[in-house]
């Protein structure tokens, strides 16, 4: 199996662009072109989308002008049309048979229900997908079964988990989509026992949200923008209601900061159990498989585990919108194309989540020759081990680039930043030298997976970061009596365990369990560690620096290894000292050109073309204008280029402004005069309450009970 995000290869962060690298990397790992391909399968159902959209609009008008006429351009250009762009862009990586090759769609919770599902160890499970939105559902609760998937019952939007906690994100200043996870680290320096803390949450369940009996959520559409406008939230309703100003990004972070964070996070973990417990009434299964974006909430993960809800529980390690990709094509695979699944009772088929490339140690040799890097080589791998664990015993950082990369948001073990967990001062280290983010994020501790229960009071395996359980008594210090009324600073600073980097204020920790099957050279490495400290853990925290991803190459990694105050990086077998390099050489980030089309090649034919639309409009309205601009436009082509190329030059201006204003004049009008009175009518003469506005409802989850044919995966909707 292969996977990859494309930001991987083109070191933009989140980019949208068609993942042609990524697709590339893929045929190339399976030795394959696009010609042998049965099927593609995009990960959600675009028409299926827009309809969403519009009924949106439909409900909310007249507000909401904005986002149309934001978002419909795009739909109109683009998205309705998903289907020839993704035929255009794959042109461009090889020639197919388009009669032979199936272009295919699945609705996006099917998505990460079979990315979950059909990865897990289970031959039968639960399913419990939550996110910000698909196509219309934001939740699901499902059972799998062999090579089957019924969705039983879904959430749709505007209601939502995933858009609840990024609305949060977004008021406590940080960024939507990619902030949530500093969220979740902000909340433990919340007190729980606080007056303020408690009133938060009061305020959440009773003015924002009526969390049903079964999981499922009503929000209360009056305090949300994100139907209606180009923010999450109405900021000046969100102030009076929790008498707390917006936080701007990068400002203070004050006490009632961290008290609304954790509000919301216990409202959260609430919700998710809550849907759990449904899941286990419709399913009476033991197994449970989750994914969407909010299964990355490890903090509400680690509880549910520790509540015995269910017998087994399975994270899907890139269970965001990155695994729809896999479990696109798992979809496909098992539901279209009838492949049969083999289970595992021991461990899932993510294969550690190692689904990317790997380099040769020919290619570090020629990336090191080309900056004239310094470094040895060790023949044997474990006298690397033992110089490596050394080094870490010493305090020292480390970047680890082994293998293949890890497919999902979690560096495992191969494009990794390691440094012992014992060393004093590390998370500070880290965060303000190496990582240069902010100081209060936590770093998530690697361990043996034999050794997890050792450490940690959890009994389970832990392979992919996406469980956090609390410390073990023995390793905790004491802590000062007034330790919850100090600051979030000053909780930093007291001494809480004996590994005090991996620990957080609420002596939680993120934890991974090693496994020598999956990962046999990162395991070897902590056993080394191990013998020589005492203690086999490390902290493990992804290979990148703020607002970058993960790197990809030995040129990334030593790019990275060099701006930052790493101490050794280590890729295969080859050592690399900061000591010894020449800080001049370093690899620099290749500009990005971005060319710009300015005005037509061939002036003269563009202001020619314009003439003749000028005799043409004199010859159907009778204008003499008409026919004199067409005339001095042609006295112009034939005897002054320069004054041509002048004349194109506003023209293009001219279009460029047309192009922009005049389909948001059309679409303005058909917003006002179209939308708007039929919003009135429906209304004033329809009881359909289709987004289900109104709070009057027992449960906001829909009875669903669908099975996936092959005629569901040809179609756009």
């Amino acid at each position: 199996m292969a996977a990859a995000q494309e930001e991987r290869f083109t070191r933009i962060k989140n980019t949208a662009d068609f993942p042609i690298h990524a697709i590339r990397y893929c045929l190339d790992f399976a030795g394959l072109k696009l010609h042998d391909l049965d099927a593609i399968v995009f990960y959600d159902k675009p028409i299926l989308k827009f309809e969403r959209l519009l009924e949106t609009y439909y409900a909310f008008a007249p507000k909401g002008i904005l986002s149309f006429l934001s978002s419909m351009p795009l739909w109109l250009n683009e998205k309705l049309f998903l289907k020839n762009m993704l035929l255009k862009q794959l042109k461009n990586i090889g020639k197919f048979d388009r009669k032979k090759l199936q272009l295919q769609f699945t609705e996006h919770h099917l998505s990460h229900a079979a990315s979950t599902f059909y990865t897990s160890p289970y031959e039968s499970a639960a399913i419990l997908t939550i996110d910000g939105v698909g196509e219309w559902s934001t939740a699901s609760i499902g059972v799998g079964k062999g090579n089957t998937i019924d969705i039983v019952k879904e959430m749709y939007y505007p209601h939502s988990v995933g858009l609840l906690y990024s609305a949060f994100t977004y008021f406590l200043g940080f960024k939507v989509n990619s902030g949530e996870y500093k969220l979740m680290g902000l909340a433990p320096f919340g007190n729980s026992n606080d007056e303020q803390t408690k009133e938060f949450e009061q305020i959440i369940r009773t003015q924002l949200i009526d969390m049903k009996a079964d999981g499922s959520i009503w929000l209360n559409q009056a305090y949300f923008s994100y139907s209606t406008s180009l923010k999450m939230l109405d900021e000046s309703k969100w102030e009076r209601l929790f008498g707390l100003a917006k936080r701007k990004e990068e400002s203070a972070i004050e006490q009632a900061h961290c008290n609304l964070a954790l509000a919301i996070q216990q409202v959260t973990e609430d919700i998710i159990l809550h849907m759990a417990m449904e899941a286990k009434r419709l399913t009476g299964l033991d197994n449970l498989c989750m994914a969407g974006g909010v299964a990355l909430n490890c903090v509400a993960n680690g509880k549910l585990l520790k509540s015995g809800l269910f017998k087994n529980i399975y994270i899907q390690a890139a269970a965001g919108d990155a695994g729809g990709a896999i479990g696109a094509a798992l979809a496909s695979s098992r539901l279209f194309f009838n492949e049969t699944v083999v289970f595992s009772d021991e461990e899932d088929h993510m294969q550690g989540a190692y689904l990317g490339p790997e380099y040769a140690d020919k290619e570090i040799q020629n990336m090191s020759d080309s900056c004239q890097a310094v470094h040895k080589k060790k023949e044997n791998l474990q006298p690397l081990l033992d110089e490596i664990a050394q080094h870490l015993a010493e305090g020292k950082i480390i970047g680890w680039f082994q293998g293949r990369m890890e497919f999902g948001p979690r560096s495992l073990g191969n494009r990794s930043i390691i440094a012992y967990a014992g060393a004093p001062g590390m998370q500070e280290k880290i965060n303000a030298r190496i990582k240069y983010r902010e100081g209060f994020r936590p770093f998530a501790p690697a361990v043996l997976k034999e050794d997890i229960n050792t450490y940690f009071e959890m009994a389970s395996d832990s392979p992919y970061m996406l469980m956090v359980a609390p410390l073990r008594e023995k390793y905790r210090k004491v802590l000062p009596a007034n330790y919850d009324s100090l600051n979030i600073w000053d909780k930093l600073k007291v001494p809480r365990s004996e590994f005090q980097a991996i620990t957080h204020v609420d002596f939680s920790a993120r934890v991974q369990g090693v496994n020598a099957n999956t990962n046999p050279r990162f395991y070897a490495l902590i056993e080394s560690l191990k013998k020589k400290c005492g203690h086999g853990m490390l902290v493990n925290t992804s290979f990148n620096v703020r607002s970058e991803p993960v790197v990809c190459s030995p040129e990334d990694a030593y790019r990275c290894f060099m701006s930052t105050e790493m101490d050794y990086l280590v890729m295969n077998n080859y050592i690399f000292d900061k000591a010894e390099q020449n800080k001049d050489q370093y690899i620099r980030l290749p500009e990005r050109k971005i060319e710009r089309q300015t005005g037509s090649t061939r002036p003269e034919k563009s202001v020619f073309t314009l003439s003749i639309a000028f005799v043409m409009l004199y010859l159907i309205y009778q204008s003499q204008w008409l026919f004199n601009t067409a005339l001095i436009l042609g006295i112009a082509v034939v005897l002054s280029p320069l004054v041509c190329r002048w004349i194109d030059k506003i023209w293009m201006q001219i279009s460029h402004v047309l192009s922009l204003v005049m389909p948001k004049i059309i679409l303005g009008i058909v917003f006002y005069f179209v939308l708007f009175p039929l919003s009135i009518l429906s209304n004033l003469f329809s009881k359909k309450d289709p987004l289900m506005l109104k709070n009057k409802y027992p449960s906001t989850f829909r009875d669903r009970h669908s099975r996936f044919n092959q005629e569901s995966f040809e179609k756009m909707w």
